[in-house]
């Protein structure tokens, strides 16, 4: 079982905020079930913290996180649910990059560890989310 994980979990685990033990946790046991995998907007969005893009690599790599291109139907779907979000009035409080990093989740994984700010369920109800609160 694929489990993509979102910048915001990386975020907590790196900066040892509140809760990155339980994210430790549940992260180990994902990883138990199978690959753990970042997209390019979650590799985008940490690297700056690392200061190259091998030095970004070397540390996922270290948690047991592999880099996963995003394929073309993910792109797709995260183009068509972001464009529907903003029809209906969505403000551009959730830019296309969070759609990116769920797509990629349902097309190219199994489920996302997030925190999830309830656009997730919102807009991908049908994608497993991993958080403490579940």
């Amino acid at each position: 079982m694929k489990t993509a994980v979102d910048s915001s979990v990386l975020w907590c685990l790196l900066k040892q905020q509140a809760g990155f033990e339980v994210w430790q946790q549940i992260l180990w046991q994902a990883g138990q079930d199978g690959a753990l995998l970042v997209c390019p907007v979650v590799f985008a969005e940490i690297a700056p913290a690392f200061g190259s893009t091998s030095n970004t690599l070397r540390r996922l790599q270290k948690i047991g996180v592999l880099y996963d291109p995003i394929e073309p139907g993910a792109a797709y779907l995260a183009g068509t649910i972001h464009t529907a979000y903003r029809q209906a009035g969505g403000p551009r409080t959730h830019l296309l990059p969070d759609f990116l990093i769920a797509a990629h989740a349902k097309v190219q994984a199994d489920r996302l560890a997030a925190i999830d700010r309830g656009y997730l369920r919102r807009y991908f109800p049908d994608l497993p989310v991993l958080s403490p609160e579940r």
